[in-house]
C-alpha cells in the first residue's frame, strides 16, 4: 500500500483552492454568477478602467480567470493555465496599483498574490494528483511552459501598456476636449 505523497497532495490543495477562487471570480465576469455583473457589466467596468476594446477585454479577463482557474483546479494544461491566470492578474494589478499595495486601501495585494500563486503552480507543474499526470503530461512540457509564459507576458505587457498610453493621452488633453 502506497502512502499519499505530501508534496503532490499539497500541490493538489493549492491548485484546487487557487483555481476555485479564480474560476469563481471569472464566472462573475462572464456569467454574472455569485453577484457579478456578467459580460455586460464587466464590459462597462473595463471601459471605465480604460481597457480598449472593452468587450474584448472583459472576455479575455473572464476567460483568463474562469478558464485558467478551472484548468488549474483540474491540473490540466497547467503551464498554460498558470500563465493565463497570471497574465490576467497582471492587468488587475495595473488597475489597483495607484492605490498602493494593500487590498484594504484598494491596492493590488490580492491580484498580485493570485497571479504569483498561479504562475508558481504553472512553472512547478500540477503534481501526481492531476489530469496532467493522468495524460502523461502531454500538455505539461518544458516548451509549453516557456511558450505559455512568454505569450502571456507579451499579451499582458501589450494590454497594460496600451491602457497606460491611453490614460496618459487622456490626462494630457486640455479641458473640454476628448470624448
Amino acid at each position: 500500500m502506497s502512502c499519499i505523497n505530501r508534496r503532490d497532495f499539497g500541490l493538489l490543495v493549492l491548485r484546487v483552492g487557487t483555481g476555485a477562487v479564480l474560476a469563481a471570480h471569472g464566472s462573475q465576469k462572464l456569467g454574472g454568477w455569485f453577484g457579478g455583473g456578467g459580460i455586460q457589466g464587466t464590459t462597462a467596468a473595463m471601459e471605465a478602467m480604460g481597457f480598449h476594446p472593452p468587450k474584448h477585454s472583459a472576455l479575455a479577463a473572464g476567460l483568463g480567470e474562469a478558464g485558467g482557474g478551472l484548468l488549474l483546479a483540474l491540473g490540466l494544461a497547467t503551464p498554460a493555465a498558470g500563465a493565463a491566470a497570471a497574465g490576467t492578474m497582471a492587468g488587475a494589478v495595473a488597475v489597483h496599483a495607484p492605490a498602493g499595495f494593500f487590498a484594504m486601501g484598494g491596492g493590488y495585494e490580492y491580484p498580485a498574490f493570485l497571479g504569483f500563486t498561479a504562475a508558481a503552480i504553472g512553472v512547478t507543474g500540477a503534481g501526481r494528483y492531476s489530469l496532467d499526470h493522468a495524460t502523461g503530461h502531454v500538455l505539461d512540457r518544458p516548451w509549453v511552459v516557456a511558450l505559455a509564459f512568454a505569450g502571456s507576458a507579451l499579451a499582458a505587457a501589450a494590454v497594460v501598456g496600451r491602457r497606460a498610453k491611453d490614460q496618459a493621452a487622456t490626462r494630457s488633453e486640455p479641458e473640454g476636449e476628448g470624448a
